[in-house]
């Protein structure tokens, strides 16, 4: 849905989704994600869900692994959510060293 109403150009300049902010907020409290974070499919063969903070987005590092996500998968992830291309190990380390706030 972003990407047909965006494209590549996110007016925020970072991920836009075009839904209400209570559509949203209802869907991601369905999934069991604390407000201020989001659910993320990692692994190489055997995906786990892990969920991280929103400010991961605005890191360089986690957004390196986001574009790695959008060459592999586009915006057809296979486990229905956002799915990050590397090892679980990887993604501890790379995720590590970043700031919360």
């Amino acid at each position: 849905m972003a990407e047909e109403e965006f494209g590549f150009d996110h007016p925020m300049g970072g991920l836009t989704i075009p839904c209400s902010e209570e559509k949203f907020t209802h869907v991601t409290s369905c999934l069991n994600v604390p407000k201020g974070f989001l659910a993320v499919y990692v692994g190489e063969t055997q995906k786990k869900r892990l969920v991280v903070p929103v400010s991961y987005l605005s890191q360089p590092s986690f957004q390196d692994l986001l574009s790695m996500a959008e060459e592999e998968f586009g915006f057809d992830h296979p486990m229905g959510g956002l799915t990050i291309p590397c090892s679980e190990e990887t993604f501890t380390h790379v995720t590590s060293g970043l700031s919360r706030s």
